[in-house]
């Protein structure tokens, strides 16, 4: 898959999805299929979406992100996508509706399908929707699929419906919006090594900044090491026992006999929320609370691995 940071003009004819796309959910993978299947028509399947959720630039307050953008590359070429356009949302955000659709769509892009979901808005201010980007692109030859609301419990899955979830604990309610479990991968850093002297030792690593902050507490976990995965259990938050400068990611991953991880980057999925943090009146209770935790973690992990 060919990736661009501005728009270059594509090769061919292609069929365009369109949207910010932060998490790449259910809902998203439907708009982004509807793009993919046209390329049975010789069209390019192509994704057009943001480098940030572009409501940083209309004045409004985002919620944090659920995906890096890496991920995100790798997720949107793994659905079959040749072609990707990752924009600053500036760039276009004072296109009226028709500009965008005759500059970009069909000026640089030479869309004959655009895909979006129903609940699309495009143009200067993001007044214009999916039914007015239907009249635009007919009057230009260009095709329109839109994507009905897919639905979870009666209820239209979205990115900001995902993020309640998350910051709720709800981490597999989200997962199953998502197709997959939410988590991080980042460096692990050096701690306090308190792990070690409790014979559990443990991954250290810090929340990114500008992500979703799950509730804290503890959580089953997987752990994806150099293409192998463990189970884990991973505690999100402050760590009242000991204290934490931060919020952090602190993942003891009792199967795992490699090395030392420090400086390595790594993928933690939290799967399921165990329990709230605690202050505990000391190490050897909190010995046997981390214990327990990893008692039921694997149980978990073993029963979803089924």
């Amino acid at each position: 898959m060919e990736v661009f940071y501005t728009l270059e003009p594509s090769a061919g004819e292609s069929a365009v999805a369109l949207g910010n796309f932060d998490g790449i959910h259910i809902g998203h993978r439907r708009v982004i299929s509807l793009a993919v299947r046209a390329a049975d028509r010789g069209l390019i399947p192509t994704v057009l979406t943001f480098a940030e959720n572009p409501l940083a630039d209309l004045g409004g307050k985002p919620g944090g992100r659920l995906l890096p953008e890496e991920e995100k590359i790798r997720l949107i070429e793994s659905l079959g996508v040749r072609r990707l356009y990752i924009l600053r949302f500036r760039e276009i955000k004072d296109l009226s509706a028709a500009e965008f659709v005759d500059r970009v769509l069909v000026g640089t892009l030479r869309a004959k399908e655009a895909c979006c979901g129903f609940n699309f808005t495009f143009g200067r201010g993001g007044k214009a929707d999916s039914r007015a980007l239907c009249g635009l692109c007919a009057a230009r030859g260009v095709g329109v699929s839109v994507a009905p609301a897919v639905l979870t419990d009666g209820a239209p899955v979205s990115s900001t419906r995902i993020r309640k979830l998350i910051e709720a604990g709800r981490v597999d309610e989200a997962a199953r919006m998502l197709g997959g479990p939410f988590g991080y991968r980042s460096p692990v850093l050096r701690g306090r090594r308190l792990g070690h002297r409790l014979g559990t030792p443990t991954a250290n690593q810090a929340l990114p900044a500008g992500f979703v902050v799950p509730k804290f507490g503890v959580y089953a976990s997987s752990v994806e090491i150099e293409g192998r995965t463990y189970f884990g259990v991973t505690n999100v938050g402050v760590k009242p026992t000991v204290g934490a400068e931060a919020p952090d990611l602190e993942t003891w991953m009792p199967d795992y006999r490699g090395g030392d991880l420090y400086g390595r980057v790594v993928a933690v999925r939290l799967l399921k929320f165990l329990r709230p943090e605690r202050r505990f009146s000391g190490l050897e209770e909190l010995k046997k609370a981390i214990l327990h935790d990893g008692a039921q973690a694997r149980e978990f992990f073993n029963a979803e691995a089924e």
